[in-house]
């Protein structure tokens, strides 16, 4: 729609937006009206119209099976179209049309902003399914003709109220027409079974409904008269409703098709088991993060008598063993940190190497500086555990063996990531400026305990490939490439 008016017509940005706040409300008039709407704007040098959005109804039959964005029509073909424009009413005149051997009536209803007529709606209504209408039908009807009368008046929609529609109640899911005192004139089967899903044992009709609503919803203090206004439908208003084990979405919507408030449409729906289903999922989710502390903390622990054991060693070779395990535990307590602050089982791996970095600096025997490039960002739990512990081994490496003590250095992680959706890769650089590698020094093959471990990990639990080789000039370069799932 954007594309349409801005290349066709002249109207201003702020025009545009009342056409989005329109065309965001206007399934509520399809499905009123049990009728295809079409929103026609005059083009820029005034000799035709441009088709900018359409809604089919959920309610009936459609009337166009093919779609009508971006038709031009020339003005005079369409004589509905003008007289709504020109004149700035609503137009019902005239004989309906034969669309494919069905007959359709038409009809034009101006779209008005500020006093200015910005389009016209068209309305199609299949008449091959014609019969004797309904209450609920003519409720609807009648629901729909004040609704087309305060868009030509430019009453509606209220642009105060942004409404999520795929989240908002629908006509069909349950309705309910006010008069002006707020009592109910009509309500729908399916809004009657939501009341009696709240606990109301009698009839509707004839009830005030913001006094019945407040009642089988109790409440304290102002917000008892808060719903008491929103269920008698006197502002445009959302809310959920809760009582008896049940839930209900309202939507008011005030009635003004001649200025003055003659009554209100409400729209609801039982969103019980919805709402059920959610906070199962909210406990499973807090559980879950619970879990992940816990283990968090378990594993500090365990980091803790560690490092005090290690200190009652004698042995230098066994408090560096112990040290190391220390660290090991550490980047795994570090996943699980970060997983019990998400909802879900990914993590921001970034974040995580930034803290293993930080970590791993402190046995640093010289002066050393630790950086990271690029990205690595969103990584399954299964992913990230077992990498945070292969990064550990990496740098844990580089700066135990790669300087002398009181040696300057640097120690460079770049991360790159890309690939083809589906089989997508993170390739993860730790370039050291150190002493470098033995001649005869055989990475698949070496034994210390930490290559093996990054061995078993890369290749055997995460499916990727590890190198680690001199670097250009001087130093050493680990290259891991690793398999990883998309973004989504």
């Amino acid at each position: 729609m954007n594309d349409l008016v801005r290349q066709h017509t002249a109207l201003s940005e702020s025009d545009l937006e009342w056409l989005h706040l329109l065309v965001s409300e206007w399934q509520l008039l399809s499905d009123l009206s049990f009728a295809d709407l079409v929103l026609w704007v005059p083009t820029l040098d005034g000799t035709r119209y441009v088709s900018v959005a359409q809604m089919r109804p959920n309610t009936g039959p459609t009337s166009y099976q093919d779609d009508m964005v971006g038709h031009l029509v020339p003005r005079g073909r369409r004589p509905l179209l003008d007289a709504a424009l020109d004149e700035g009413r609503i137009v019902r005149e005239g004989d309906p049309e034969w669309r494919e051997e069905v007959p359709v009536r038409v009809e034009s209803i101006p779209v008005r902003r500020e006093g200015r007529v910005l389009g016209v709606i068209a309305r199609n209504t299949n008449l091959l399914t014609v019969r004797t209408p309904s209450r609920l039908e003519l409720t609807y009807l009648q629901s729909a003709s004040d609704l087309a009368q305060m868009i030509a008046a430019g009453a509606f929609p209220f642009p105060e109220q942004q409404v999520d529609m795929d989240a908002s109640p629908r006509a069909g899911d349950g309705l309910i027409r006010l008069d002006a005192d707020g009592v109910v004139q009509y309500a729908s089967p399916n809004a009657l079974s939501a009341y009696h899903r709240l606990g109301l044992a009698a009839d509707l009709v004839g009830q005030h409904l913001g006094q019945i609503t407040a009642e089988l919803a109790p409440s304290r203090g102002p917000v008892d008269e808060a719903l008491v206004k929103l269920a008698s439908g006197y502002a445009p208003r959302e809310a959920e409703v809760e009582g008896n084990g049940g839930v209900i979405q309202l939507r008011a919507i005030p009635l003004k098709p001649k200025g003055t408030r003659i009554g209100s449409l409400v729209l609801l729906r039982d969103v019980t088991e919805l709402r059920r289903r959610e906070r199962e999922l909210i406990t499973k989710d807090a559980t879950i993060r619970e879990i992940h502390h816990r283990v968090k903390n378990n594993l500090q622990t365990v980091a803790a008598l560690l490092r005090l054991q290690a200190r009652r060693m004698d042995s230098v070779r066994g408090r560096e063993a112990l040290n190391e395990a220390v660290r090991r535990v550490g980047s795994i307590a570090i996943v699980h940190e970060t997983l019990s602050q998400n909802l879900d089982e990914r993590v921001e791996f970034d974040e995580i190497a930034d803290r293993v970095l930080a970590m791993v600096a402190e046995i640093s025997p010289g002066k050393v500086e630790c950086r990271r490039t690029g990205r690595c960002g969103i990584l399954d739990a299964e992913v990230a555990t077992p990498l945070s512990m292969v990064l550990t081994e990496v740098l844990q490496n580089a700066l135990e063996h790669a300087f002398a003590p009181g040696e300057h250095g640097t120690v460079d992680v770049s991360a790159v990531r890309g690939g083809p959706r589906g089989a997508e890769r993170l390739l993860i650089t730790v370039q050291d400026d150190g002493r470098g590698l033995p001649e005869d020094f055989d990475p698949q093959t070496a034994g210390n305990l930490g290559l093996q471990i990054v061995r078993t990990l890369v290749e055997g639990e995460l499916g990727g490939t590890f190198d680690m080789k001199p670097a250009a000039g001087r130093g050493t370069r680990v290259v891991l490439d690793i398999p990883v799932r998309s973004q989504k």
